[in-house]
C-alpha cells in the first residue's frame, strides 16, 4: 500500500466554489457559524457545523445533528452544487494571504502508515472531540476535513506542484477574510505516478493539524476493513518549510491566546478553508 493515492474528491462544481468557502468546524461557534452562514445556502458550514439548521438549544453532539449534515450534503449533491470528479486525481492547492502563500497537495493518505507512525502525531486527542469526527464520517459517509501534514525536504514535490500552479488554476476565489484560495487538478497518469513514488520515497510525514480527524479515520477504517477503500484518510502534506498562520486558522481560544488580529506573525499553519471532500466512505 502506498504512502498516499489519488482519489476522486466530491467537490463544488466550476463557479460554486464561492458559495460553498467557509471557515474550518473548529474555529466558530455554533452561533458565530449560524450567523456567518445566513443567506448562505451552500455554505459548506451548513454541512461542517449542521446544528446551524436546527433549534439553537440542540446539542451539537445530538444524533439529529449529524443526520443533518447528511441531509444537507446530499441536499448539495442533489443541487448539483458539489459534483464528483471523474478520475482519481491529485489537487494542488494554495493559500495566499498578504505577503504569505502556503502550496500543498490534496491526497489521501494511507491509515495504516498513521497506525504504525510513519504518518507521525505529535500531540494527544480527546475522547469527545474523537467520537464527534467518527460520527461525522460515519453520519455523511465522506470525510469532511482534511488533516494538515508537513512532509521533509523533497525538490521533486515541490517541482512538480510548482510547474502545475504556473497554469491557471481551476478554482481560484477570495474569502472575506482576505485568504485566496487557488486549486489545480493533476489527472495526468504520469505526474500521479510520480508523486505516489516521490512520497512513498519519504522516511515519514508529520501532522501539524487534524489529529482528532486522523484518530476518527483509523477508528473508522478498523471498524469498516477490509474494504480497501476505506483505509485511507483526505490529507493536505505541504512544505515543512512553508508553514504559515493565515486568518480564519485557528480555533477560538488558539486565536484568542495568539491575538487574532496579528496572526501573520506566527509561523503554524492550521489548515485551509476550502474543504475537499473524500470519496464516499
Amino acid at each position: 500500500m502506498t504512502l498516499i493515492k489519488p482519489f476522486r474528491a466530491l467537490r463544488p462544481a466550476p463557479g460554486r466554489a464561492g458559495e460553498v468557502l467557509a471557515p474550518p468546524y473548529d474555529v466558530l461557534s455554533s452561533a458565530e457559524a449560524r450567523e456567518r452562514a445566513k443567506g448562505k445556502p451552500w455554505s459548506f458550514l451548513h454541512i461542517s457545523k449542521p446544528e446551524i439548521d436546527l433549534d439553537p438549544a440542540t446539542d451539537p453532539y445530538d444524533a439529529s445533528v449529524y443526520a443533518k449534515a447528511a441531509e444537507n450534503l446530499q441536499r448539495m449533491v442533489d443541487a448539483g452544487v458539489l459534483v464528483r470528479d471523474a478520475k482519481p486525481s491529485y489537487y494542488v492547492y494554495r493559500l495566499t494571504w498578504r505577503d504569505r502563500q502556503q502550496t500543498g497537495l490534496a491526497a489521501v493518505a494511507a491509515v495504516v502508515d498513521y497506525n504504525t507512525n510513519r504518518i507521525r502525531k505529535h500531540e494527544f486527542t480527546t475522547p469527545v472531540k474523537e467520537d464527534d469526527r467518527v460520527r461525522q464520517i460515519e453520519a455523511v459517509n465522506a470525510q469532511t476535513g482534511p488533516v494538515m501534514i508537513g512532509y521533509p525536504s523533497a525538490p521533486e514535490i515541490d517541482a512538480i506542484l510548482s510547474n502545475t500552479a504556473r497554469r491557471p488554476p481551476e478554482v481560484d476565489v477570495t474569502a472575506d477574510d482576505g485568504v485566496r484560495h487557488e486549486m489545480w487538478v493533476i489527472g495526468d497518469d504520469d505526474t500521479v505516478a510520480r508523486l505516489t513514488r516521490a512520497f512513498d520515497a519519504l522516511p515519514a510525514l508529520y501532522i501539524a493539524d487534524g489529529h482528532h480527524h486522523s484518530a476518527a479515520a483509523s477508528r473508522v477504517a478498523a471498524a469498516r476493513r477490509p474494504a480497501r477503500s476505506r483505509n485511507f484518510k483526505i490529507s493536505i502534506p505541504t512544505p515543512s518549510n512553508m508553514a504559515a498562520i493565515l486568518p480564519g486558522m485557528l480555533p477560538r481560544s488558539g486565536a484568542e491566546w495568539h491575538g487574532h488580529r496579528h496572526a501573520d506573525k506566527h509561523l503554524a499553519q492550521r489548515r485551509g478553508a476550502l474543504d475537499t471532500l473524500g470519496a464516499g466512505l
